[in-house]
């Protein structure tokens, strides 16, 4: 014990003990100021506003800071392909050089939904299923069937479409609707006014036969004799093909 404190109080000791604190003192100093450097300490930028820039251009301005970017992107229709949307951190927060700013774009290529099965639903149901789908109605298209504006047949690009096959978002469809009449049925057509002969072609022209013919005892010329009542009239909407038409004509 007393040789280790007779070495504590010699030069040697003085001198290794100084060169030791100071070599850990510059080795502190050198991590602490390299550390600086190495962060950038207080070395700051103001984010630069970019959003609502196209992608392109939000680079080139990004890059000129001395920024770095990271690009997600979502389907948006109706918007711009490749218009940032969102950015992170916001413009004019304060962040170092080299940075990464986060950038949301409008993707140029829509992702693809599975087409749902709208097959016998009517127009109104078929219309909230495709736009929940993020769809569009396009054409309407209507056919003699009884089943009024109820969905018969789907098209797209002008080819038919089963339930399950994927399509772009944002896609317009064509749907095949009932018009309500029936194949075997026909409106009744308006004969008031008309000739005989324009009164019988228009009948064969939809399907409906001549029936009885009279004339009110005021005709003096058959020939220039025009309806003035029928049966069924147009208030009887709807009729089957074939149906006789009883026709009274005057002068």
């Amino acid at each position: 014990m007393s040789k280790l404190l007779l070495y504590l109080r010699t030069d040697t000791f003085r001198k290794n003990l100084i060169a030791a604190l100071i070599v850990v003192a510059v080795l502190f100093l050198g991590i602490y100021f390299g550390l600086k450097v190495y962060t950038k300490h207080g070395v700051a930028i103001e984010v630069p506003q970019v959003k609502g820039m196209h992608i392109s251009q939000a680079i080139e301005v990004l890059e000129n800071a001395d920024l770095e970017y990271f690009v997600d992107s979502i389907y948006q229709m109706d918007v711009q392909p490749g218009l940032v949307i969102e950015q992170d951190p916001d413009p004019k927060s304060s962040v170092k050089t080299g940075r990464t700013i986060y950038l949301t774009i409008i993707t140029q290529v829509p992702p693809e939904v599975a087409f749902p099965n709208i097959i016998d639903k009517t127009l109104i149901e078929a219309s909230a299923i495709l736009r929940n789908q993020s769809l569009k109605v396009g054409d309407t298209v209507y056919i003699a069937d009884i089943a009024r504006d109820v969905v018969l047949d789907v098209k797209f690009a002008g080819q038919p479409l089963k339930a399950g096959r994927m399509v772009p978002k944002g896609s317009k469809i064509t749907l095949v609707l009932g018009n309500g009449k029936g194949a075997n049925e026909v409106e009744m057509p308006n004969l008031i006014g008309l000739s005989l002969d324009e009164a019988r072609f228009a009948l064969s022209g939809v399907g409906l036969n001549l029936g009885n013919v009279t004339y009110t005892s005021s005709v003096l010329d058959s020939l220039a004799a025009k309806v003035v009542s029928q049966q069924p009239d147009t208030t009887a909407g709807i009729v089957s093909i074939g149906t006789a038409v009883d026709l009274t004509l005057s002068n």
